[in-house]
């Protein structure tokens, strides 16, 4: 149902203008009346990601005016504690201006529950809350509940959510449930947790976040390829030689040995994000960019993923040691605080993969990702055959490689064009030139940062950026196989912090006759 403006639905539906399109894409989408309550609100995701995101959605006049946050965490905090956290962490990290009218506006939906997770008193009082916010601040019944907890905590939490009747929704209402990376550790833990989840919410209530889809640059991955005609005839074997997806950070684990150490490289970055990225590289157009089409698509080239036969040729594991990154002395993986000397927890992590389909037949796939390397950058570079025959001298041409196009998904968002021209002058020499595209020099307006993006996508229970069970399950069955390789076959190679990571990896890429690209 609408009032007469047209821009209330009681069943939590996106406000629609009744004088436009509604099938009109450019308009913004607008989340009908609902709340979101954090688990784990004082972590630094929250502080430094969520919270600043809630209020840049509001700045931008995407949230309904009764929004409501509750935060749930172990904290002796009364309600305006709580609002003076989040109005400190939207002071540093939110990406828009700070208005006090805004911030008026949305703390007057700011509410704090303090509890443990299996503390009964504290979810009790956390059903009171929303009910109580119902009708205060008319959100409906329309709750999603993020977990940003470690996944320790999953079931406990979700458990309370059922015993409490919090994941219960009546009609024209909705409760949906967020779960951050990672999807377990393995296959056996993925499908455990989502026994766990599915028991209580349905598939289409579960958000799984992959903070990497919701980036700018990767969603443009989707419209470079199916908007334009020129990409698609030479987007296969018959052209490609190989494609790099790379994710290099340039800092430490930071504090989160207790997270990170027994994890590692792998199943960290390249089960989730690096995965997600290749089958947005390798899957076939899809019939529409609805969830279920993009799904079945990206689903394809999961299952056609085979790993080659010699993991110890293929794949590379590396710890950093101590060195200097960013004109500063820092110490290697065995030196950070409360990581054992026996750990062999790798930080970086190669992989060689391969797509047998008929578009990608013979084209390797080469991913890596590892912690401080010579610089922050998340690169996919799709890497051309050389031209069948050059009729220049080998003088002219010794210095052209490859032709490329490289999708920068961030710092630098953007997409680069590598081929070779002739240098100025008499003679035909023929040298690499750039062709450069970035989206901070053609559009005015910033991109927003990938949780607002995900976050709007939840309230308004629009799925196409979650990953689903399936695609977990199925990258696990990928990643299984070579982390239990490594763990029977010692420990990891080091490599000097700022460094472009262990000598193994560009031995991987060698037997190919290939190099890692050089950001």
């Amino acid at each position: 149902m609408t009032d007469e403006t047209g821009l209330v639905s009681a069943a939590g539906a996106p406000f629609v203008n009744p004088l436009r399109d509604p099938g009109d894409r450019r308009l913004p989408r607008i989340a009908g009346p609902c709340g979101l309550v954090i688990f784990g609100v004082t972590g630094d995701l929250s502080r430094k990601k969520l919270m600043p995101a809630v209020y840049d959605l509001a700045s931008r006049g995407l949230l309904p005016p009764g929004f409501s946050l509750v935060g749930f965490a172990r904290r002796d905090w009364a309600d305006q504690d709580f609002a003076q956290i989040v109005h400190d962490a939207v002071k540093e990290h939110a990406r828009t201006e700070f208005r006090e009218e805004v911030w008026h506006q949305l703390a007057e939906g700011f509410r704090f529950v303090p509890g443990d997770f299996n503390d009964d008193i504290a979810f009790d009082t956390l059903r009171q809350t929303i009910t109580d916010l119902d009708r205060v601040r008319g959100t409906g019944g329309n709750h999603a509940f993020y977990l940003s907890i470690p996944p320790r905590f999953f079931s406990d939490v979700i458990g309370q959510l059922k015993e409490h009747g919090l994941a219960q929704q009546g009609p024209d209402q909705w409760r949906r449930v967020v779960v951050e990376k990672p999807f377990g550790s393995d296959l056996r833990t993925a499908r455990e947790l989502n026994a766990v989840v599915s028991e209580v919410f349905p598939s289409g209530s579960v958000f799984r976040i992959d903070h990497y889809l919701g980036k700018e640059t990767v969603q443009n991955i989707l419209a470079m390829r199916f908007a334009n005609a020129m990409f698609e005839p030479i987007w296969n074997s018959n052209y490609v030689d190989h494609v790099q997806i790379t994710m290099a950070e340039d800092i430490g684990i930071g504090g989160r040995a207790g997270y990170y150490d027994g994890i590692g490289a792998a199943r960290d970055v390249i089960q989730n994000h690096l995965l997600q990225l290749m089958a947005l590289i390798a899957m076939e157009e899809p019939t529409s960019f609805d969830a279920q089409s993009l799904r079945i698509e990206k689903e394809k080239v999961l299952r056609s993923v085979v790993l080659p036969r010699r993991l110890d040729l293929n794949t590379a594991r590396g710890q950093y040691t101590a060195g200097w990154a960013g004109g500063v002395q820092v110490p290697g993986y065995l030196d950070e605080q409360d990581i054992p000397q026996s750990s062999r927890t790798e930080t970086y992590a190669a992989l060689t993969l391969n797509v047998e389909t008929r578009r990608w037949g013979g084209v390797p796939f080469y991913l890596r990702h590892g912690k401080r390397l010579g610089r922050r950058v998340t690169e996919v570079a799709i890497v051309f055959k050389r031209a069948p025959h050059l009729p220049f001298s080998k003088t002219a041409t010794e210095e052209l490689t490859h032709n490329a196009l490289v999708i920068r998904v961030q710092p630098d968002e953007g997409v680069t064009l590598r081929f070779g021209s002739k240098v100025p002058g008499t003679a035909m020499e023929i040298r690499d030139v750039n062709m450069d595209f970035a989206y901070g020099g053609s559009f005015t307006e910033s991109s927003p940062e990938a949780y607002e993006r995900l976050i709007l996508d939840v309230l308004l229970g629009e799925p196409p950026l979650f990953p689903r069970h399936e695609e977990v399950e199925l990258s696990w069955k990928i990643l299984d196989p070579v982390v239990e390789y490594w763990a029977e076959h010692g420990k990891p190679d080091t490599y000097d912090a700022g460094t472009w990571g262990p000598p193994s990896a560009d031995k991987m890429l060698a037997r190919d006759g290939r190099t890692w690209r050089r950001p």
